[in-house]
């Protein structure tokens, strides 16, 4: 059982968002759950990537917290098709791809990993006594809310509580309460809060900057969310920030030390949304299960 330590989101070494990468051998099938949570936790990343393949074009992959597992993440899906590719496992192309949250396609290039979301969906639109709630679990109020925007919990694959400030100052200095944060994740049946500041002004290339929080999952704070992402993504698109098949950056993890570069692009098809998430992978360390 090779196993990968792998800095999504990034182009350099203990930057970005650390996945644990599991590839098993052909003739391998899953282990079983109790041991993948188990590795998972004694990796201590928030998500170990658990790689099948089950045709030259088509791969399966289980997603575990140190907790539990959940139906999908981004930067675990980057991390490892980087490492498939890298480790020459593959070449750039297409695949498919098989999760919980649905069957998804992957492009792998040279340079960057693309991923397609699951169908975006607007779950529920936060009140003002809602929204009060929210921000106060990070120790600020509706003076911080900007002008336009409503937090909203939205899914690509994985439910987020999307939550607007209104400055990278207050995005900085947002300071988590992990009980309430975790209470309200769990009354809005949400992995967590992608809090975000929308750069109206874009000089400096980038969509938004982002933190985003998870501790009902074992997760304080991560340096890249691509599901998270995504789900911003179709946030700004609904309020006419999103151009269709342009890329959009958005930087997360900053004020971590890590700090993760994540793409998107979205499309119109008829009536249909579809959102890809994109972005580069270091491996950092590679090693062998001993039993």
């Amino acid at each position: 059982m090779n196993i990968y330590i792998v800095d999504a989101f990034t182009t350099r070494l203990f930057s970005g968002n650390q996945a644990g990468v599991v590839i098993l051998e052909p003739h391998e099938n899953f282990p079983a759950e109790s041991f993948m949570r188990r590795l998972a936790a004694e990796l201590k990343h928030s998500e170990t990537a658990y790689v099948k393949q089950l045709s030259p074009d088509a791969f399966r992959i289980r997603y575990f917290t140190p907790v539990e597992e959940v139906d999908l993440c981004g930067h675990a899906t980057i991390a490892a098709f980087s490492t498939l590719r890298n480790e020459h496992l593959i070449s750039p192309g297409y695949f498919s791809l098989s999760t919980r949250a649905g069957e998804l396609s992957i492009r792998v290039q040279e340079d960057c990993i693309w991923m397609d979301m699951a169908s975006p969906r607007e779950l529920r639109i936060l009140t003002e006594e809602e929204s009060l709630a929210l921000y106060q679990a990070y120790g600020l109020d509706l003076s911080h809310q900007p002008t336009g925007f409503i937090p909203k919990v939205i899914s690509t694959g994985l439910s987020d509580i999307l939550l607007p400030v209104n400055s990278k100052k207050a995005l900085k200095e947002a300071v988590q309460q992990a009980d309430a944060v975790s209470r309200l994740s769990r009354a809005y049946d949400s992995v967590g809060f992608h809090l975000f500041y929308y750069n109206e002004n874009d000089t400096d290339g980038v969509k938004a900057y982002c933190r985003n929080f998870a501790p009902l999952y074992g997760i304080e704070e991560e340096s890249a969310t691509g599901t998270a992402n995504g789900a911003l993504t179709y946030y700004l698109y609904g309020y006419g920030n999103i151009e269709p098949a342009v890329e959009n950056i958005f930087i997360q993890g900053e004020d971590m030390g890590r700090p993760s570069i994540i793409k998107s692009q979205l499309y119109v098809e008829g009536d249909q949304v579809l959102i890809r998430i994109g972005g580069s992978s270091v491996i950092s360390m590679k090693g062998q299960l001993w039993s």
